[in-house]
């Protein structure tokens, strides 16, 4: 079976999700399209036979459409995949989820009502096989009990446009997903503490931030979110248990010796440092949308938690203390 795909939403990593699904995942095509910007939609479905359609209803509703993307402007994701829901085709949703709270709990209640779980939501990092090896061994009780973890995300640059509750909400967001999925916990409560700013900014903008997280079970994470670093796209997480410690490998690279130094490339975006992993995630989603099986990549559930978190975060930032999450007991259909 080929599984026909309708994506909403033709920006950057709409535009890459399409020349990802025609030129590097087996087992689909995209054959409907649609983006605010028609002209923007067309060139990014140019030699594929896609359809540019008109609105995400459209493409949700297209008989020919078996399964939607959606990777539209985050506030409008959860009403693209609640149509989707609505009409009972699998949907692939890049992050956010939801931007509040409130819509993602609209978005579980419309799964369970529909009876099958039908979300996925785009929390690449699950398919890297670094964090996948570090979650083998995890679960495995190779370190013991996990007590704490060190992370980093840093940015050389970012735009203007980016503000500072983006360092949770667009940012940190991977590390709230990952944590949870490593752990098999959830983030009971958060705090944001800023520390000197870099010169290295816009002015709006509170750069670098440490977010603190408490599990559940009453582990510790520590993240600095640092998006002006200038030297390079860093992604870094260290997990240390009772009995040992693992930690995410350094992405491979040449080692140069030359003019009496040693030295490795550092990546400068996010794009090349997941691709495998944005390939691994759509080649399995493709696959479990074929075999009319419930996803077994970041579901509803999982988007539902990180928009608590982030919320959280938010207000930490804001206010500075501590911020319980209040995330509820996890519904059996997402167990």
């Amino acid at each position: 079976m080929t599984v026909k795909v309708g994506v909403i939403g033709t920006g950057w990593i709409g535009a890459e999700h399409i020349r990802r699904i025609t030129a590097s995942v087996g087992g689909a095509e995209v054959v409907a399209a649609t983006d605010i910007d028609a002209d923007r939609a067309a060139r990014a479905v140019e030699g594929t036979g896609a359809r540019v359609l008109a609105t995400g209803t459209d493409v949700v509703t297209d008989p020919e459409v078996d399964a939607v993307v959606v990777t539209s402007w985050g506030p409008a994701h959860a009403e693209s995949v609640l149509e989707a829901v609505a009409e009972g085709k699998p949907v692939f949703c890049e992050k956010p989820l939801a931007t509040t709270a409130e819509d993602a709990q609209r978005i579980l209640d419309a799964e369970a009502a529909h009876g099958s779980r039908l979300v996925q939501v785009g929390f690449m990092r699950r398919f890297d096989t670094g964090y996948r090896e570090m979650k083998e061994a995890i679960t495995a009780g190779a370190i013991g009990t996990p007590l704490l973890a060190h992370c980093v995300h840093r940015n050389p640059t970012v735009p203007e446009a980016y503000h500072s509750e983006m360092a949770s909400q667009d940012t940190a967001v991977h590390e709230v997903d990952v944590m949870r999925w490593l752990l098999d916990d959830e983030i009971s409560s958060v705090q944001v503490i800023v520390p000197r700013s870099t010169t290295k900014r816009f002015e709006h903008l509170r750069d670098p931030q440490m977010l603190l997280f408490e599990m559940a079970s009453g582990a510790r994470v520590d993240l600095e979110v640092f998006v002006n670093c200038q030297y390079g796209y860093e992604i870094g997480c260290e997990v240390v248990g009772e009995e040992g410690t693992v930690r995410l490998p350094e992405p491979p690279g040449a080692v140069v010796r030359s003019a009496a130094r040693q030295s490795t490339p550092v990546l400068q975006d996010w794009v090349k440092r997941f691709a495998a992993a944005f390939d691994a995630e759509f080649q399995a989603w493709v696959d479990e949308v074929a075999a009319g099986t419930p996803t077994t990549g970041p579901n509803a559930w999982d988007g539902y938690a990180a928009a608590v978190v982030t919320d959280a975060l938010v207000r930490s930032l804001h206010g500075g203390g501590v911020v319980e999450t209040g995330i509820k007991e996890r519904p059996a259909f997402y167990a």
